[in-house]
């Protein structure tokens, strides 16, 4: 019967039917750890990563930047629905430390209401992004009632870690500790029943972050009806990867714009809005960096060159636009933020 019940979840998996609450882990837990993925949720991801987790019988914890929940507000409810946990990873995912306290107030808040607005309940836990933090931030989260969590063992799949690598870098979690993952890399979401397969072998459940302590503890509700898989997935999943030189787009269909974040004594930080009046699969925006302004860092995007004219394209998470869709990445950079950077276009493939 178990053997049928679970085949019939991965049937039903494949089929793309719509989620629903996941079981917690069956079988006997000497301890709990936490699985958490960050940046979500994004169209085309979440719900195959939702789908993986309910067919290895586990339920995880979303930290999820707000910017995403507001664009994509049906997939926080479905995080929601399959019985995982929700968590502020900010609103446009910056270095935290480097803003002002009232910057941070702006990025926690935004996130904290879109994601009430979503899912109906407010987040009680908050992942700083690049695990960056400092007294100042911590009094922030405070106002909010937040939880700041950290990560006990980084699965690096953000640095494109294969899934063989993902699967060994989980395997040093012990009990309480938590597991830095993302939404996007599909080497992640090959690697989870593994993942899964060997925490069941050491006695070791999936659980949820508690706000008090920040360690993983036991799910909080339900009756484990699905045990993990008991053999492996196949060690790696098909992508595409987005040209890096797309074609001109002629049709005007894509469309970039910038803003200025914030900025400092010899930095700043920037941000550019993609917008797109017709479905499209990907883009690259171009721009011209002024004399002595030079490109430290890009997020949510891929940047070709630091000086002078500058390219950044989509991550493998955030290409797909629908018609009248946008998205946005974030960089800092070095040097003064005035004159802002120039000859903006974006093309699309």
């Amino acid at each position: 019967m178990v053997v049928a019940a679970a085949a019939a979840l991965l049937t039903a998996v494949a089929s793309g039917l719509v989620v629903t609450a996941a079981p917690s882990m069956a079988a006997a837990c000497t301890g709990y750890v936490a699985l958490t993925f960050d940046d979500g949720p994004t169209p085309g991801n979440t719900t195959t990563l939702i789908n993986t987790l309910r067919a290895a019988g586990v339920r995880a914890t979303f930290f999820n930047v707000g910017q995403n929940v507001q664009a994509n507000p049906a997939l926080a409810r479905a995080q929601r629905d399959a019985g995982m946990w929700v968590g502020n990873h900010s609103w446009t995912h910056p270095h935290m430390t480097q803003l002002s306290q009232a910057q941070m107030t702006s990025e926690i808040s935004q996130t904290q209401q879109a994601i009430q607005q979503a899912t109906g309940e407010a987040p009680k836990l908050f992942r700083p992004p690049y695990l960056e933090s400092n007294a100042t931030l911590r009094a922030v989260e405070a106002q909010f009632g937040l939880t700041e969590i950290n990560a006990d063992v980084d699965s690096q799949d953000w640095n494109n870690a294969s899934t063989d690598q993902i699967v060994q870098n989980a395997s040093r979690l012990q009990a309480g500790q938590s597991i830095l993952m993302h939404d996007w890399p599909a080497n992640t979401i090959a690697a989870i029943p593994r993942i899964v397969s060997n925490l069941s072998s050491r006695g070791l459940c999936a659980g949820m972050i508690s706000p008090a302590t920040g360690r993983a503890v036991a799910p909080d509700g339900g009756t484990p009806t699905t045990p993990p898989p008991t053999t492996a997935p196949p060690t790696t999943t098909p992508t595409t990867a987005p040209p890096t030189t797309p074609p001109p787009d002629p049709s005007g269909a894509c469309t970039a714009s910038y803003r200025l974040v914030s900025s400092w004594t010899g930095g700043f930080q920037g941000e550019v809005t993609v917008s797109s009046t017709r479905a499209v699969t990907g883009w690259t925006v171009r721009m011209t960096l002024a004399g002595g302004q030079s490109i430290a860092n890009v997020w949510n995007g891929v940047a070709t060159g630091t000086t002078g004219a500058v390219s950044v394209r989509n991550a493998a998470y955030n290409g797909a636009l629908n018609a009248g869709g946008s998205t946005t990445f974030g960089f800092l950079a070095n040097g003064s933020s005035s004159p802002a950077p120039s000859a903006i276009t974006c093309a699309t493939s």
